[in-house]
């Protein structure tokens, strides 16, 4: 699958409600081009893919948000929203925060987010200016999954200075 095969057949899925097969989210990630951590710099907001993966669903019910580059040694993995609507970073569940470092994952290196306090790592590969899809892996996961599988959308100029004085776009 070329990159624009793959970035069509992401948009299918991303838009598919139900259960995605993690062998289609696989073949689309062999079709993307890989990124560099440079590259990702911002804030980006996220979504999963359902693969009936167990991490399916508990990310929406922590209130995840997204994830915050602001540097390489500096990035926000879990930023969640409170109660009151208010963005902040969940250092709780994430056991601290991340950093941002080139990884080879399946023979290929791409940008990888590495947590601080979990045996994790996000990769990810572009999918356009805008989209990263991301795969989670970590210590004691097979060479073959199962991975959780999700994706990231740039948050745009405008509405990260709103949601930054409180009025969410």
């Amino acid at each position: 699958m070329d990159p624009c095969e793959a970035r069509t057949r992401f948009q299918v899925l991303r838009e598919t409600r139900g259960k995605v097969e993690a062998a289609e989210l696989d073949a689309v990630w062999a079709g993307l081009d890989t990124v560099r951590p440079e590259e990702i710099l911002g804030e980006w907001k996220g979504g999963e893919f359902d693969t009936g993966h167990p991490l399916n669903g508990m990310l929406e019910k922590a209130g995840w948000y997204g994830k915050t580059f602001t540097s390489a040694h500096d990035v926000k993995p879990l930023v969640c929203r409170d109660a009151e609507g208010e963005l902040y970073s969940n250092v709780e569940l994430s056991q601290g925060e991340a950093s941002l470092w080139t990884v080879e994952f399946r023979g290929e290196p791409t940008a990888t987010m590495v947590y601080d306090g979990r045996p994790v790592l996000d990769h990810f590969k572009r999918v356009d200016d805008h989209t990263l899809m991301g795969i989670m892996n970590g210590k004691g996961i097979p060479e073959d999954g199962p991975y959780y599988y999700f994706y990231l959308h740039r948050v745009a100029e405008a509405e990260a200075e709103g949601r930054r004085s409180g009025q969410d776009a």
